[in-house]
């Protein structure tokens, strides 16, 4: 790579950085290429992206991002995995981890917040964004059709009291 191929390279990392709803960084020494095109695909099902760049320039590039605080986190053979979703990159490389111990997670970013190992396993068991929708739009639907329910209750009963005092009539 020459100068205007890095400062090119950093600019776009940079503006990963600042774009990015969480950010992964991890040690993927002996990863064979299969297994981080594996890694890449899965990344890239849930709206993630994987990235392979020199600590120093991934460095430079999270300098003025939120993500600044874990520049510590690049010594050795690193990597970034990164989503706009804050869950999907996170979840991602926690679940391709539990399957293949080459791949070790350092820590990350998740807005101002530098998260460190445990921290982006806690929000790789938080559900996605998806999944929260489901199931606020679960909940909603739940009371509307208990209240529609309720709201038909009292009418029903109107109406067997009706037919019940018209039954009496008849039989008098």
């Amino acid at each position: 790579m020459d100068r205007a191929e890095k400062r090119e390279f950093v600019t776009e990392l940079h503006e990963t950085f600042k774009a990015s709803g969480a950010v992964v960084v991890a040690h993927y020494a002996g990863l064979t290429v299969a297994q981080m095109n594996d890694l890449r695909s899965k990344m890239r099902a849930s709206g993630g992206t994987v990235k392979v760049a020199k600590n120093r320039l991934a460095k430079i590039a999270l300098q003025g991002t939120d993500a600044e605080k874990i520049t510590e986190l690049f010594k050795g053979q690193t990597l970034i995995a990164y989503s706009t979703d804050p869950i999907a990159a996170p979840k991602v490389a926690q679940d391709f981890a539990k399957g293949n111990d080459k791949l070790v997670i350092l820590g990350g970013a998740m807005g101002t917040t530098a998260l460190d190992a445990e921290g982006v396993k806690a929000l790789a068991s938080m559900p996605s964004l998806d999944e929260l929708r489901a199931k606020l739009v679960g909940m909603i639907n739940t009371p509307a059709t208990r209240i529609a329910g309720v709201l038909q209750a009292p009418a029903g009963q109107l109406a067997r009291v009706f037919g019940a005092y018209a039954k009496k009539d008849e039989a008098a």
